[in-house]
């Protein structure tokens, strides 16, 4: 299924995507829950039930209209939590490379991730920014996760178990705010912690199946062979593919879940694709030319990612109409 959280009448409906149409849930099945988190809680039987009349739609007094016609939502419009991690080692050592320090060798021998702020995730539409944000802001290319079940110190061999679905994230970064903040070795907190994307709907892991790929080599969990591409004002800025990724995500829910518990409806990302970033495709283009122009998202420009069976997540970045900023404060 692809699932969407969306607006009508001003209340958030959930819905699933069928033949490039909008199925409002509770018209498939009263039964169903509004809310998206309530509905991965639902019982398997009712799940099941529900994929099988989506699969049969036919009935033309179901409710359906194209999907431009809804304001969609991030597909968890209040996620319990929000992790990102690190999973491509190809954007880590190309960062690291740019600015002339050694690869940590700590990568190779355990996922990470931080913890980003769950409420300010939000979906397609405009992201409104305010003036330090402007001060080299840059989007994050990223597939994430969001979890369907509660559970505790899962081992990554059982991990897959407990993704309810993938979206397409944007970790938007403020990278001058995350840079000065990162000198006190905590954080990232301002850099990140305006707008994290997610969108434009979940999709369960079943419709990814023929996407299956083996994981790297002494690696555990299911990987994708997933194309990914990223556009700044109709321009391509970059590609590359879920199947890169290093850290699998069971590996990643393996450390997450150690001694605490998962819910339904955290969202974990995987961490910027290699080139997945103006901060990696600044320093890049300063290695290999001095006199490169390094580029940042600026007020008004329109930030497009696709990823292959996740769909197109596209957003346009706005300024707040303010001139109050937090760097100006520094003592």
């Amino acid at each position: 299924m692809k699932l969407v959280s969306y607006l009508k009448a001003g209340e958030i409906q959930l819905g699933a995507i069928v033949h490039e149409g909008l199925y409002n849930l509770q018209s498939v099945n009263e039964n169903l829950p509004k809310n998206i988190i309530d509905f991965f809680q639902s019982s398997n039987e009712l799940i099941q039930q529900t994929e099988k009349q989506l699969s049969k739609i036919a009935d033309k007094s179901l409710s359906i209209a194209p999907v431009k016609d809804f304001t969609l939502l991030a597909p968890v419009p209040r996620p319990t939590s929000c992790r990102d991690g690190y999973a491509f080692r190809q954007h880590v050592e190309s960062a690291r490379r740019n600015r002339g320090v050694e690869m940590i060798k700590e990568f190779d021998q355990y996922p990470i991730f931080y913890f980003t702020n769950h409420n300010a995730v939000q979906g397609p539409g405009d992201v409104y920014c305010m003036p330090d944000h402007f001060q080299q802001l840059d989007f994050e290319l990223e597939v994430a996760i969001v979890i369907g079940k509660e559970g505790r110190n899962i081992k990554a061999k059982d991990a897959d178990a407990y993704i309810a679905g993938f979206t397409i994230m944007n970790d938007l970064s403020a990278r001058k705010l995350q840079m000065e903040e990162m000198l006190l070795n905590l954080g990232p907190a301002k850099g990140k912690d305006f707008s994290t994307v997610i969108g434009p709907w979940l999709v369960t892991p079943d419709e990814l199946s023929t996407y299956l790929v083996p994981a790297k080599q002494g690696h555990v969990g299911n990987n994708y062979n997933l194309s990914m591409k990223c556009w700044v004002n109709d321009i391509l800025v970059s590609e590359g593919n879920v199947k890169d990724m290093d850290w699998t995500f069971a590996e990643i829910i393996e450390r997450c879940s150690y001694g605490v518990t998962i819910f339904p409806g955290d969202v974990i990302g995987s961490g910027t694709v290699g080139t997945g970033c103006f901060l990696e495709l600044n320093g890049t283009g300063k290695l290999h030319n001095p006199n490169y122009e390094p580029q940042w998202l600026q007020a008004n420009d329109t930030v497009k990612m696709t990823i292959d069976g996740l769909g197109t997540l596209v957003n346009t970045i706005k300024a707040e109409a303010t001139d109050w900023s937090i760097l100006a404060l520094k003592k």
